[in-house]
């Protein structure tokens, strides 16, 4: 594909140099917004429930600390990997942006794959879905959002591939750009989650 000049000036931004990409940005706000209100009631819904056990494990025999903060600092470091990918992305670097995206994508997948080994081992130790009310209410929420890192980490793949064929240019800049904000959103949920699920579950 034949890049404009536009495209190739490090001084354009390039997710905002059209309408539609100014357009995809605005509306990817409002879908993050929506995105917030089903989240805030997860947690509402968890709160309310984490103290009903129903004689199954409660939060303090099953949250271990440790494997939950090496998933944190893997999930926060691809938010940081992320911005690395956009700065590079504003300098045109699609070579830099495509590696860092990729990392991002790897930190992803590791993150889920600690997530699928916490559940396995609680589901060993006996909470599952059914157990009590505190199940059913931590593996929708703490699910709900692996669901969001796996949907994210094969939407990050797809633009990769885009990005690999095509370059960036004004139609795949606001891709690049929109997902890195869903990234974030995924980590800002996450830091909830490891403070009113983890930490207040252990304190308790």
């Amino acid at each position: 594909m034949k890049l404009s000049k536009q495209d190739m000036d490090p001084s354009i931004r390039l997710e905002t140099a059209t309408l539609e990409g100014k357009n995809k940005i605005l509306g990817f706000w409002l879908f993050l917004a929506a995105e917030t209100v089903l989240f805030s009631c997860l947690f509402g819904t968890y709160l309310a429930l984490r103290t009903h056990a129903n004689g199954g494990p409660t939060t303090q025999e099953l949250f271990q600390l440790p494997l939950v903060a090496i998933a944190t600092f893997i999930l926060l470091t691809s938010s940081l990997t992320s911005v690395l990918g956009i700065v590079a992305m504003h300098k045109h670097d699609v070579n830099r942006c495509f590696n860092w995206l990729f990392v991002t994508v790897l930190f992803g997948l590791s993150f889920l794959g600690l997530e699928i080994y916490e559940f396995a081992h609680y589901i060993h130790e006996g909470l599952t879905m059914s157990t009590s009310a505190f199940g059913s209410s931590f593996y929708t929420l703490v699910g709900t959002h692996g669901s969001h890192v796996l949907f994210g980490s094969i939407w990050i793949s797809f633009i990769l591939i885009q990005l690999k064929s095509r370059g960036l240019n004004t139609d795949t800049a606001p891709k690049v750009y929109v997902a890195s904000l869903y990234w974030h959103f995924v980590d800002v949920v996450w830091v909830f989650i490891f403070t009113l699920v983890y930490l207040l579950g252990t304190l308790e």
